[in-house]
């Protein structure tokens, strides 16, 4: 009884997931299952008369067929005299209709299992779009890969199989209710075996949730290795190491086709059973109705057809369920990530930002990761187009300052304020789009300069002028004008046809094309040769005056002609002045200048 209850709880939990996007849309697909199954029972029904007119049983009698004569009754009511040709085409009439309507269902379905797949898609992506950044940098890449590729495919599966559950269960109720109105003892003997079938598969079932929640995790992890094994691919291959990494991931194949190998087993199983269930049964059945239950060859005859039907059925239905267990795992996994990703969105506010008119004021600020504090009682002012650099050790503290500037962290206590607003209550989208940020590992799309740039704007004039400012801005012509395919010459992979250089240029370019307030440059130089970074650097400095800039930096040649040095150490501000000033103030300031030998 318990474990009856325990899969109409899931079952019900499934069914709200199914209902929560997709609404009353689903009752629908079930009302054309029960249309069918009712159009086929009242086509099944006319071979009684059908039979008793071929065998000459003295025509149609009514009162031979049980309570369901009503059906013949109402048919000579409408003054229809049930002749042969007349039930044969009544009998068409049913079938034909029935075959509509499983048109309709057919096509039905698939427009809403196509419909569920692109809302769970967007919704899966649009809630990853709003998670916070501190959750993200927790969060499972691989994970995220698999739960927005592979899982969402295995789930439409899930749909799939599922409706087919409840599908055969409402058309075995329909088969129930007509084989019970010709013959009671009848639909008893179905609901007898259909509980015993039930108990045979339950002894899958269990085995076959497992196995599909350990297909769902392998997947997890393979994803997680297939993103550092691209990611890493130059330092593997250089170092030999390609294949060693290559043995994880190998490994982890081996376990995915393992679990896929036990899953197939076990979903044969229902398969298997199928025929011989409804056979042996079958002619169990057929031998209790001539010894029992008596009544004519037509009743008779109908009978097994609705139990037959029936039967199939409730087998299929355990069988579907078998099988929408095969993919379940990917269900749980689609419906906790989706839970998860609602409980860590991020807390966005509502004034929407047009531009700096003034500055930047942090007051008082504390951050923290868990229980390690990264900054703590952070007190600094910028002025609007002041170009402000951020130097110290590593672990000083200087890109969270940097992330929480840009609206990507929230501080856990003090403030951040813009245009005397506080940075939470400001619309954190339009914000942004003010800012421009050049990190140490530029991004690089596969495609073309100019699309890398325009982030696909069309080709207006607008635009291309735009465009060509830019690529003068970064110092990016003169690299440009020596390309066969100019501005439509692709980058590859992450930049690879690039040079470091090159590739930060490109990088700089689109940040200024997007007509920004804000420029923060990560490290920005730090992975370049000397000769590239002053390059670079000459690019940056002609910036200054034009843009608020913020510079993170190790190097600290590139900093020496920025308006003012913030000096961090452990999460806190030492010092803020110029480069010079700070070479006299601090010690450790003077120390690091001379490590760098400047």
């Amino acid at each position: 009884m318990s474990n009856s209850k325990g899969i109409f709880k899931e079952y019900s939990s499934v069914f709200s997931f199914f209902y929560n996007h997709l609404g009353n849309k689903i009752y629908l697909i079930l009302l054309l299952s029960v249309v069918i199954s009712l159009l086929d029972a009242l086509g099944l029904s006319m071979f009684i008369p059908l039979l008793q007119v071929l065998n000459q049983e003295g025509g149609v009698d009514s009162s031979s067929m049980g309570k369901i004569g009503f059906l013949v009754e109402a048919i000579q009511n409408i003054g229809i005299s049930l002749s042969l040709t007349k039930i044969i085409l009544v009998m068409l009439v049913f079938f034909i209709l029935k075959g509509i309507a499983k048109y309709f269902s057919s096509i039905y379905f698939i427009i809403l299992q196509q419909s569920f797949i692109r809302k769970i898609r967007f919704y899966l992506l649009r809630g990853l779009n709003r998670i916070s950044f501190k959750q993200f940098m927790l969060s499972d890449s691989g994970r995220i890969q698999n739960t927005l590729s592979g899982e969402v495919d295995r789930v439409s599966n899930a749909f799939t199989t599922y409706f087919g559950t409840l599908r055969n269960a409402l058309m075995a109720l329909v088969y129930l209710g007509f084989a019970f109105l010709i013959n009671s003892g009848f639909a008893l003997l179905v609901i007898i075996f259909g509980v015993i079938s039930h108990f045979l598969f339950k002894l899958v079932y269990s085995r076959t949730r497992k196995a599909s929640r350990n297909l769902t995790n392998q997947n997890h992890v393979f994803q997680g290795q297939i993103i550092q094994h691209v990611a890493h691919f130059k330092y593997l291959r250089s170092t030999g190491m390609v294949d060693k990494f290559s043995k994880k991931l190998e490994e982890t194949i081996v376990a995915i086709e393992d679990s896929r190998k036990r899953l197939g087993m076990l979903s044969s199983i229902g398969s298997a059973v199928v025929e011989p269930s409804i056979i042996i049964i079958l002619a169990i059945v057929m031998w209790v109705q001539f010894h029992f239950f008596g009544g004519t060859l037509s009743t008779a005859l109908v009978s097994l057809l609705f139990f037959f039907r029936a039967l199939t059925s409730l087998i299929n239905l355990q069988a579907q369920w078998n099988t929408f267990l095969k993919v379940s795992g990917s269900l749980e996994n689609i419906d906790s990530f989706s839970e998860s990703l609602k409980q860590h969105q991020f807390e966005d506010g509502e004034i929407p930002f047009s531009s700096f008119e003034g500055g930047i004021y942090i007051e008082n600020l504390n951050f923290s990761y868990g229980s390690k504090l990264i900054l703590k009682n952070i007190n600094l002012q910028i002025s609007k187009n002041e170009s402000v650099a951020f130097v110290g050790e590593s672990g000083s503290g200087k890109t969270t300052l940097i992330s929480l500037i840009t609206g990507l962290l929230h501080p856990d206590s003090g403030s951040i304020s813009i245009e005397g607003l506080s940075l939470t209550k400001i619309d954190s989208k339009s914000y942004q789009k003010r800012i421009g940020y050049v990190s140490q590992d530029p991004v690089i799309f596969d495609d073309s300069i100019y699309n890398n740039i325009t982030f696909w704007a069309p080709k207006t004039p607008e635009n291309i002028l735009r465009f060509n400012d830019s690529v003068q801005k970064a110092s990016l012509d003169d690299f440009m004008i020596e390309l066969d395919e100019r501005e439509n010459t692709i980058l590859g992979n992450n930049g690879i046809n690039l040079s470091g250089g090159q590739r930060q240029r490109v990088s700089i370019a689109r940040e200024l094309y997007k007509d920004i307030d804000l420029l923060i440059l990560d490290e920005a130089t730090s992975a370049l040769d000397s000769e590239t970074e002053k390059a670079i650097q000459t690019s940056i400095e002609a910036l200054h005056g034009k843009y608020t800039l913020l510079i993170v930096a190790h190097r600290l040649s590139t900093i020496k002609n920025t308006d003012r040095i913030v000096f961090m150490d452990k999460g806190e501000i030492v010092d803020v002045d110029s480069f010079d000033n700070l070479i006299q103030k601090q010690d450790r300031f003077r120390k690091m200048v001379a490590l760098q030998e400047l």
